[in-house]
């Protein structure tokens, strides 16, 4: 009985996870387009599972294929010897020592076709002091590497999110529930 459930449990994961489109972004297959920002897409095009879809993407593409079409064809690149990425180097550089309380800040930002960064939209902010404080290291931060399409530099977007200091938590707020 036990192993008859174990099969009826795999082919019903299989069976829903075989359920999914085949998801092209730039002409390459990925798992997920989730972590794409919408900013970034300059067009989603859906085709149908009909046999020239098959034909083309093969039996993956058996529940249709959603292709997209990206601002850019190679994404903007932070590099700086010491730092995997930019959320890295701005927790090295912000001055936020361990006796300060814990804050977090989350943006969007642009980086523009010479590869410099501005924040385009403040997402969350726990105080005003620690975002101008990542404010300035993000303006005293060295260039990215701009995104580009066919060779040419294009505009693009970056999320950051930072919480300083590392491994400290955030305050719960406290509030009261009137019933």
């Amino acid at each position: 009985m036990r192993r008859l459930l174990l099969f009826i449990v795999l082919l019903t994961a299989t069976s829903l996870r075989a359920q999914e489109p085949l998801y092209v972004v730039n002409g390459t297959i990925v798992e997920s387009i989730e972590h794409i920002p919408h900013e970034d897409i300059e067009r989603i095009d859906v085709l149908p599972a009909d046999e020239e879809t098959i034909a083309r993407w093969g039996t993956a593409a058996s529940e249709g294929v959603i292709l997209v079409t990206l601002r850019y064809d190679t994404p903007a690149r932070f590099e700086v010897a010491n730092c995997n990425n930019f959320t890295e180097y701005l927790a090295a550089t912000v001055k936020w020592d361990e006796r300060m309380p814990a804050e977090r800040v989350s943006l969007r930002l642009t980086i523009d076709e010479q590869g410099n960064a501005t924040i385009a939209e403040i997402l969350e902010s726990t105080s005003r002091q620690f975002l101008k404080r990542v404010q300035r290291a993000i303006d005293a931060a060295p260039r990215w590497i701009p995104a580009t399409r066919d060779g040419v530099a294009q505009q693009s977007i970056h999320l950051v999110n930072i919480q300083l200091p590392r491994g400290k938590q955030l305050p719960t707020e406290q509030g009261v529930i009137i019933l």
